[in-house]
């Protein structure tokens, strides 16, 4: 695969991210680096000695990971030559906003959450992101409502996530509030700011504002982690490798993903979505040697990724009326 020259232009690009090897390839890759996020972050745990309860050092971990990542984007937009100092007080306080909430408030949610539940629930039960959005833009655009077809989407989708929920007895419910409630809860945030973030784009780089985004909120909870009595385990060659990689999973993952959203149909990128559960279930089962053969979450797995591929999927009129360039990044993991 033959990545384009920094000369090339962006008629170039356009053609590039639309070849539908480029398109497939691209999207897999960025699903399965989230994928891999839920048992890194427990991996990480484990390496730097974060208790289940000692969430203020999960608050330094995230931390310490966002700020990275957000210094990867910036230095990579810098030799990309893009305009980051650019700025007034409106996108500064724009950016500060999207910040706060897309990279701050939802990973307190995340990380905690993630500590009091399987990384396979866990990545089951965040891929909800893909029906909050649409029951948010439901409300919030009048060109992007709720169809039948949508509808069913999200109705099957959450009964997957109550599925994966049940314990042995057909009436033994597990759920916990700091467990499977604060990944939905972070989830649910995400795609409220997610949708902020996309209008920001509109007079905005996408790479510039992820970047600023990402460094911001992960200043925040650093702060946030140290000034509530954080003290994480020394970091080792093992863990500083582990925390690079989470920076440079959500760098690089994020920037990919949002080429193919400017370039395609929104509708033939997001349906790659229903890997992320995948790739999550498969790789937490293998790093964390956790089951993923119960019957339940088969089942869940199977309702969840059916129910994101009838959200996502366009309607097949409209295939071949998309025009490069008009999509616009809406998402960040």
């Amino acid at each position: 695969m033959t990545v384009p020259s920094k000369a090339a232009g962006p008629r170039d690009s356009a053609w590039f991210f639309t070849q539908p090897k480029v398109l497939v390839m691209v999207a897999t890759l960025c699903c399965l680096l989230w994928g891999s996020s839920y048992p890194a972050i427990k991996i990480g745990y484990a390496l730097l000695d974060i208790t289940q309860k000692d969430i203020p050092s999960k608050l330094i971990f995230a931390g310490y990971r966002f700020v990275l990542a957000g210094l990867f984007l910036l230095i990579l937009a810098v030799l990309l030559k893009k305009p980051i100092f650019k700025l007034n007080l409106r996108n500064g306080g724009q950016l500060m906003l999207l910040g706060f909430t897309q990279t701050a408030i939802q990973y307190v949610f995340f990380y905690i959450g993630l500590a009091y539940t399987t990384g396979v629930r866990g990545s089951i039960l965040n891929s909800t992101t893909t029906f909050f959005s649409v029951l948010l833009a439901h409300f919030i655009y009048q060109n992007d409502r709720i169809s039948p077809r949508k509808a069913a989407g999200c109705l099957l989708g959450f009964v997957g996530v109550m599925v994966v929920n049940f314990g042995d007895g057909l009436f033994d419910f597990a759920f916990t509030l700091l467990g499977e409630g604060f990944i939905v809860i972070a989830a649910f945030v995400l795609s409220a700011a997610s949708i902020y973030g996309k209008r920001i784009s509109q007079s905005m780089d996408v790479m510039v504002m992820t970047g600023y985004q990402l460094g911001f909120g992960g200043a925040v909870l650093l702060v946030a982690g140290y000034t509530t009595g954080g003290a994480p385990g020394a970091f080792t060659p093992a863990s500083i490798a582990l925390l690079g990689y989470l920076a440079l999973l959500s760098s690089a993952a994020f920037t990919l993903w949002s080429l193919l959203l400017k370039f395609n149909q929104v509708g033939k990128v997001t349906v790659f979505n229903f890997l992320v559960p995948v790739f999550g279930t498969a790789l937490s089962a293998i790093c964390l040697n956790e089951n993923i053969m119960e019957l339940k979450n088969l089942v869940a797995l199977v309702l969840v990724c059916g129910g994101i591929w009838l959200v996502t999927r366009s309607p097949q009129a409209r295939t071949g009326n998309a025009r490069p360039g008009t999509a616009l990044a809406r998402e960040s993991r």
